[in-house]
């Protein structure tokens, strides 16, 4: 497996991964809201603006040349976020995932944060493993409109 920056080239691949992983995660969410969702946040607009903002990384991880998972991350002041992180369902399991939180949580450091948080659906038990796996702990809850519809968001923190 290989981390690297993404580039504006990988767009189309970040979004494969994105869809493929929101279908296999998200049982509440209908299709057509994956789907529309995915368009929204990560359509050649957004993702420009991710991957020019300041203080920002966004990595991919490729295996035999294909994208398989992704993680983008900001820093503001002194906290950084974890905005993304999906790995595609065929390659959950064999550590990419912690590979890409390692590396972003280093990328990060560089920005000279104190303490890390990352946002999920509530409904997401995956992610709440890997995050409390990691060390991050519950520390508050909010909503996020998906759908037309309000959806309950964990968020996570970790104290440097």
């Amino acid at each position: 497996m290989e981390l690297r920056p993404a580039t504006r080239e990988d767009r189309s691949a970040i979004r494969r991964v994105a869809r493929a992983t929101w279908h296999d995660t998200y049982d509440e969410l209908d299709a057509d809201t994956i789907d529309e969702t995915i368009d929204e946040w990560y359509g050649d607009e957004a993702l420009e603006t991710a991957l020019s903002k300041p203080g920002t990384a966004f990595l991919v991880a490729e295996k035999d040349g294909d994208i398989v998972g992704f993680t983008h991350g900001v820093v503001t002041e002194d906290e950084g976020d974890v905005l993304r992180m999906s790995v595609h369902p065929d390659h959950q399991g064999e550590g990419i995932g912690t590979g890409l939180y390692e590396r972003l949580r280093e990328d990060l450091q560089d920005f000279n944060m104190e303490r890390m948080r990352a946002i999920d659906l509530a409904s997401n038990e995956g992610g709440r493993e890997f995050y409390e796996d990691h060390g991050f702990e519950p520390t508050g809850e909010d909503d996020v409109e998906i759908g037309g519809k309000q959806r309950r968001e964990v968020v996570y923190t970790l104290e440097l």
